[in-house]
């Protein structure tokens, strides 16, 4: 019996090693409330939370070309903007000069693995990070925190940029209204 295809999450073609802005979103599996809870429209954070906010905080400590931006964690998902930079630390308040190219004109990428230091190696490592932290800290065997893949959007330009700030800002207080939203 022959599986069925799953359907590409990324752009075909584009390199997502490339200097950049990215929008991610990263799920538990199966979207359980591993993370915490929203009370009065604000995150409050589980054990197996606050290990994975602190975390995400040190990506630019394991991958120096990454520069994050704003970010949230709720109770079954995450959200993040990271910028790939070309040199360790450079900070970025804009997009205007990283404007994705166009994928017909960028070489052809492995369609097996991440590459690294690619977007798809940053996110594979940090939730490599988290699950090890988790078994460590709090004893849990927990292989299955996260699912197999992740959410990405390419960020354009700066109104794109600012209006995925604000939604990651507001994510806690829109909590009932989410699409990540499962009533437990």
């Amino acid at each position: 019996m022959e599986r069925p295809q799953r359907k590409a999450l990324r752009l075909e073609g584009y390199d997502y090693s490339q200097e950049g802005a990215y929008f991610v979103t990263i799920c538990t599996y199966e979207r359980v409330h591993l993370f915490g809870d929203i009370v009065n429209g604000g995150m409050q954070l589980s054990d197996v939370g606050k290990i994975a906010y602190d975390l995400w905080t040190t990506i630019p400590d394991h991958h120096p070309h990454i520069v994050l931006d704003a970010y949230v964690v709720m109770p079954n998902h995450m959200h993040g903007i990271l910028f790939i930079v070309d040199q360790p630390n450079k900070q970025r308040s804009n997009v205007g000069t990283m404007r994705a190219s166009s994928a017909a004109t960028l070489p052809q990428m492995h369609s097996k693995g991440a590459h690294s230091g690619s977007l798809g190696a940053v996110i594979g490592s940090y939730k490599s990070a988290v699950v090890r932290s988790v078994n460590k800290q709090i004893g849990l065997l927990a292989p299955m925190i996260w699912q197999s893949r992740f959410h990405d959007h390419i960020i354009r330009n700066d109104e794109n940029l600012n209006y995925i700030r604000e939604y990651v800002y507001t994510n806690p207080s829109r909590w009932s209204e989410d699409t990540f939203y499962k009533n437990v």
